[in-house]
């Protein structure tokens, strides 16, 4: 299992600078997160994530790099491509894509009329976007014609480094009415974010357990379809989980492996409490390092 890390507040050279520490004490991840506008407890400077990352990118060798997570129905898909390819680049390959439909609480989405805020609009855009962003790594010309999104022609001639960048969705899962559209968006794609259906709260072992087998069970019918669209499928597929583990290091290691033997194959660690964290105390944890696995 590999560890990352969020960096969720800070000044862009604290962002920066903790990436620096992230790589330097064994994470294997750095994650900033994507928001334009907010109020409240949350009424703070806001970065770019792509810049954030791009910054990050040029002082660091070896980390992965995301943002938990990418609001893509916010972002134009051709801009989203150009951002997400400059960034892959001048990482060597180190960007993934965490994606979701965005929180409709941040201005970017509310304040700005004519822009998708119902939830089935954003997830129908989420979709088209992701099959664009796709189709701009061929390295062919391409048009595009959706629902929600039509183009005329379009080319980016340097492809990813890789072929392609990993893209990880969030999904719902429920055990006893599993959303099967929902999930399955997953499945086409290289990784799954899992939130609990109707709550916050982190995900507990027994609940990974469940949604591992579910996804092993359907992604075998999914591999059909992707070998179909010319994806193949032998691509690794991640179950990345968010949330804090203990401050002690005997514990922590313990609960990195029961959600590893659960099927987590990312543990991101998370801390967002406005009132008791701070860039000070990120710093703190990033330099004990992940658990000792």
């Amino acid at each position: 299992m590999k560890f990352g890390f969020i960096s969720s507040f800070g000044t862009i050279d604290q962002h920066v600078a903790l990436a620096r520490e992230s790589e330097a004490h064994g994470w294997d991840g750095f994650f900033t997160w994507d928001a334009i506008n907010l109020d409240g407890e949350w009424a703070m400077p806001v970065y770019d994530p792509f810049a954030v990352l791009a910054a990050v990118a040029a002082v660091t060798e070896r980390i992965a790099l995301g943002a938990m997570v990418f609001a893509v129905p916010r972002h134009r898909p051709w801009e989203l491509a150009q951002r997400a390819l400059t960034v892959d680049r001048l990482s060597g390959g180190r960007l993934v894509l965490p994606v979701g439909v965005g929180v409709t609480d941040d201005r970017g989405f509310t304040s700005v009329p004519g822009q998708a805020t119902g939830l089935k609009e954003r997830a129908a855009l989420l979709d088209e976007t992701l099959e664009w962003l796709e189709r701009s790594w061929s390295g062919e010309e391409f048009e595009f014609r959706g629902e929600q999104i039509s183009t005329g022609p379009f080319r980016f001639p340097e492809r990813p480094v890789n072929g392609r960048i990993p893209v990880w969705p969030v999904g719902v899962w429920d055990a006893e009415r599993p959303p099967t559209k929902n999930l399955q968006r997953t499945l086409r794609w290289d990784g799954i974010v899992p939130q609990l259906r109707g709550t916050a709260d982190d995900l507990a072992s027994e609940h990974i357990t469940g949604l591992v087998e579910w996804l092993t069970e359907h992604r075998s019918d999914e591999a059909v379809g992707n070998r179909t669209a010319g994806r193949g499928d032998d691509r690794p597929f991640d179950v990345i989980l968010q949330g804090k583990l203990s401050t002690d290091p005997a514990e922590a290691a313990e609960q990195a492996h029961i959600m590893a033997d659960a099927g987590v194959t990312w543990w991101i660690e998370s801390w967002w409490d406005p009132s008791n964290d701070s860039p000070e105390s990120l710093l703190e944890k990033v330099r004990q390092g992940p658990p000792a696995t």
